[in-house]
């Protein structure tokens, strides 16, 4: 049995960054699917810790909250840059992806009934500060932090990912982070991961049919 299991919606949502950087690393995990019928019958949650989830299992030890579990992989799998310095630029980069996740999260609903252009016009300053650390470090050629994947890398793309599903086309406009995500899209066991069912199958929310 893998030692990792995944319980959460069937959905890409907080979870589709772990399951990347588990591929990426070589790694095979266990999912427990969690439908929202079972979520709304309450039982499940409320035997959650804060009542949300996901819940990921690593072994004996259980973790709640998505960016406690991806920094424990980070610590886990040497993916936390390689000094003190890199490692606090790494939960900088983390803290603030979580900022534009939430935003856009609250806009997904408005988003698919039609209200793009605004979110649209607001994208380019939600993305600002990663383009210029990116373009900071060995001019974008490299990773978010240092000159070797974090798990800050992981966060940033899936956050590009799902923009990119949201609106289609947009990287078309930031060279910098189009071949950020070409390079870390080619790496063997990513790439595998992105082009495999479970993946290309799995929505963006819950809530939402893609």
């Amino acid at each position: 049995m893998p030692p990792y299991t995944i319980f959460y919606f069937p959905s890409r949502g907080r979870c589709e960054v772990m399951r990347m950087l588990l591929a990426d690393q070589g790694q095979t995990w266990k999912e427990e699917v969690v439908t929202l019928d079972v979520w709304e019958q309450g039982t499940f949650k409320a035997s959650c810790l804060f009542g949300q989830i996901p819940k990921f299992q690593d072994g004996e030890l259980t973790l709640y909250q998505s960016n406690a579990i991806l920094r424990h992989l980070g610590r886990s799998f040497g993916l936390y840059g390689k000094n003190q310095q890199e490692a606090a630029l790494v939960d900088m980069v983390n803290d603030g992806l979580e900022d534009v996740f939430r935003r856009i999260a609250r806009q997904y609903l408005h988003i698919y009934k039609g209200g793009k252009d605004q979110c649209l016009k607001e994208l380019p300053g939600h993305l600002k500060p990663f383009e210029t650390l990116l373009a900071q470090n060995k001019g974008g050629q490299s990773f978010i932090v240092g000159d070797q994947i974090s798990f800050a890398d992981y966060r940033l793309l899936d956050v590009l990912l799902n923009l990119e599903v949201l609106f289609p086309g947009y990287l078309n406009d930031f060279p910098l982070f189009s071949a950020y995500v070409a390079r870390l899209k080619a790496r063997p066991k990513l790439k595998a991961f992105l082009k495999s069912p479970e993946h290309v199958n799995r929505v963006l929310a819950a809530c939402i049919k893609m």
